[in-house]
């Protein structure tokens, strides 16, 4: 017999993409790590899989097949995370953090001619290694 855990669908996307590895026997890990060469390969052919299916939809597709697309990169890349024991949630907050110092502070935005947000004056990169470290990550003395 096959059980399923029900989750709420206020769940994090972390948290949905746990319970599917989870339910399917899929890797998790709890502390960020390097992964096997083999696993790491299948993981980057399925993001690439996943980014040619929003690319191929993107501009001509209907919105709902876009959707999805987009909704399966989130998820093939939460899961990516989740084998490599990352933290996602976290890393991507980091992001944001830094993605909004691109704003000046008197409120002026540099983009590119395509719309693009640049980087000021003010920008600050951020600091992923800082919030894996903080996740128990120790990096191997190539990474550092």
């Amino acid at each position: 017999m096959v059980v399923f855990r029900v989750v709420r669908m206020s769940a994090s996307p972390a948290d949905l993409v746990r319970a599917f590895h989870h339910a399917f026997g899929l890797d998790v890990r709890s502390t960020p790590t390097r992964v096997p060469p083999e696993l790491a390969a299948q993981r980057a052919r399925l993001l690439a899989e996943e980014a040619a299916e929003v690319a191929e939809v993107s501009a001509d597709g209907p919105l709902d097949k876009l959707a999805h697309e987009l909704a399966d990169v989130v998820y093939v890349a939460y899961g990516t995370a989740l084998v490599h024991g990352i933290d996602l949630d976290a890393v991507i907050a980091e992001v944001h953090r830094s993605n909004m110092t691109k704003l000046g502070p008197d409120g002026q935005v540099a983009r590119r001619a395509d719309g693009k947000v640049l980087k000021g004056e003010h920008y600050e990169a951020p600091d992923v290694a800082g919030v894996l470290r903080g996740q128990g990550w120790t990096p191997a003395p190539a990474e550092v």
